[in-house]
């Protein structure tokens, strides 16, 4: 329900020019909007590349923090919203780059609006909110995101006199997962979507997956057993293996499942150095490239950690320095609070986690979080929705994933796809709404740009969304740039084509130029 004298002002200032009325922003905290409550809304001025803009502050009951951001001027007729990363619980409103951040689509015109994932965290591992929590953990699976496009509809059209001419959506991580769901559960909720290195499967991959990752790491005496001491060491030998010409130069594995590279190929001949791998290191990373399975061989999660992806391995799986590993924090509090029903609670380690019968205890809560499912027994995915609403709305999905995330193993998102080309009836008839996109060098989300890692602003899916979704253009495939810093000068570039193609070189052009290849069915 919207009843408020202030309206007319808003509406004066369309008419009157590109300056909204005085007042019109500050009256939005006095709307009334069904099961929410307006806390704020104030004019931001200008600054840095950031326009002036009408900033909204608002509870969605019973605990969703959501943040809506208005242009005061040039305003470009469409609303663009973010998903939140890992476990939400912050209201992350300016973050910076493309992932996650509500100020990329802000900086182009349109209003913006983000939210917390439906409760508070002291940050993104913080998974006590969740225990034995029901409402918390449905919003966070679903709700917080379809009711925040909800209301900041509302918003838009109360503060414009008219609704947006186009909505999208854009999440990488937990937020690609949100990305997903909005399309195969909410799917006129957005008229385009982008979904980044999606946690589809968060049961397997938080539970199963990661449990995995860190007990292969673990020691008899509860120590790591492979520190990122060598690392190095392991990179330069996977992309000597896997690697040639312009790739082996920049340390890119294209394809990871094309690599055969053995970690027995570094054991040590004699005393153990920097230079070669323990039998108990070796273990180690044979396990985390395998993936999870169980005693009978029975694999658990499609996919493991890819070849490629060493580079990155410090941040998620070992540790560097005093900076603990965040893989198996993310495995510690999903486990304790997150994972089973009832919760286990905050005794449960990670150790604990018994490949033999837990990962079935997780399979309650699966289709409270999960975008797809993978079922160990027949080895496919069960989808939480298909893409026909989507299709018929005219929505168009636009999915990217980075070759080289340690985190969030491609594998699934690749299985995701493919299940939904079988549904669909095909590519063919699947790219007509959906185009998955996997970016060879590329770490969770672009957030590591070691070695050949393309950063999150690296690659341009909105805009290529924008020309599919307003001017009909299909993108055939995204331009990948790696620069030496953010905004420094460009080392190279690469087309990222839509799956299953791959680029290939022209045989004749120059190697670090996007312009010398071409897509093709491998």
């Amino acid at each position: 329900m919207i009843s408020k004298p202030w309206l007319a002002a808003v509406a004066l200032a369309l008419t009157s020019g590109p300056a909204l009325a005085d007042g019109a922003c500050k009256g939005l905290a006095d709307l009334r909007i069904e099961s929410v409550n307006l806390h704020s809304a104030a004019e931001v001025p200008a600054a840095g590349d950031l326009p002036g803009y009408c900033r909204v502050l608002a509870t969605l009951r019973p605990a969703t923090s959501i943040e809506v951001r208005l242009p005061l001027r040039g305003w470009n007729g469409k609303l663009y919203q973010v998903g939140c990363g890992g476990f939400c619980g912050l209201l992350n409103s300016d973050a910076a780059g493309f992932t996650n951040a509500a100020n990329f689509g802000l900086r182009r015109g349109y209003a913006a609006a983000t939210m917390d994932g439906g409760h508070w965290g002291t940050s993104v591992v913080d998974g006590r909110w969740a225990m034995n929590n029901p409402v918390a953990q449905a919003d966070w699976g679903t709700r917080s995101v379809t009711e925040t496009a909800r209301v900041a509809k509302v918003l838009v059209k109360a503060f414009y006199g008219e609704p947006q001419r186009k909505a999208y959506f854009a999440g990488c991580s937990t937020g690609g997962r949100m990305a997903a769901m909005e399309a195969l559960r909410f799917p006129k909720d957005f008229d385009g979507i982008v979904a980044g290195a999606p946690a589809l499967d968060y049961t397997g991959l938080v539970a199963t997956s990661f449990a995995w990752v860190a007990k292969a790491n673990t020691g008899p005496n509860g120590q790591p057993i492979l520190s990122s001491a060598k690392l190095k060491r392991v990179a330069e030998a996977v992309t000597a293996a896997c690697a040639s010409g312009q790739d082996a130069r920049i340390g890119l594995v294209a394809d990871p499942r094309a690599c055969g590279f053995s970690p027995a190929a570094l054991r040590c001949q004699g005393p153990e150095t920097p230079e070669c791998l323990s039998e108990a290191e070796i273990g180690v990373i044979e396990k985390w490239y395998a993936g999870p399975s169980d005693a009978a061989g029975r694999r658990l999660y499609p996919g493991g950690i890819p070849k490629g992806s060493e580079v990155h391995w410090p941040r998620w799986l070992t540790g560097a320095g005093n900076a603990p590993p965040l893989l198996p924090l993310f495995a510690r509090d999903f486990l304790r609070y997150m994972a089973f029903q009832p919760a286990a609670g905050p005794a449960f380690q990670v150790a604990d986690f018994d490949f033999e019968t837990d990962p079935a205890r997780t399979a309650v809560m699966a289709p409270v979080y999960n975008a797809a499912t993978f079922n160990p027994g027949t080895g496919k995915l069960t989808l939480a929705g298909d893409l026909s609403a989507f299709r018929q709305a005219g929505g168009k999905l636009l999915l990217y994933h980075g070759w080289a995330d340690p985190l969030v193993v491609p594998g699934l998102t690749v299985a995701f796809y493919e299940a939904l080309a079988e549904r669909e009836g095909g590519y063919d008839r699947l790219r007509e709404t959906a185009r998955l996109f996997m970016v060879p060098g590329m770490d969770h989300c672009g957030i590591g740009t070691e070695g050949p890692g393309i950063s999150d602003t690296g690659i341009d899916p909105l805009t290529a969304l924008e020309r599919w979704v307003e001017g009909g253009e299909a993108p055939e495939s995204l331009v990948a740039t790696k620069t030496a810093a953010p905004g420094g000068p460009v080392l190279w570039s690469r087309p990222v084509c839509p799956y299953p193609q791959v680029a290939r070189h022209d045989g004749s052009g120059d190697p670090a130029a996007a312009a010398s290849y071409t897509c093709a069915v491998p």
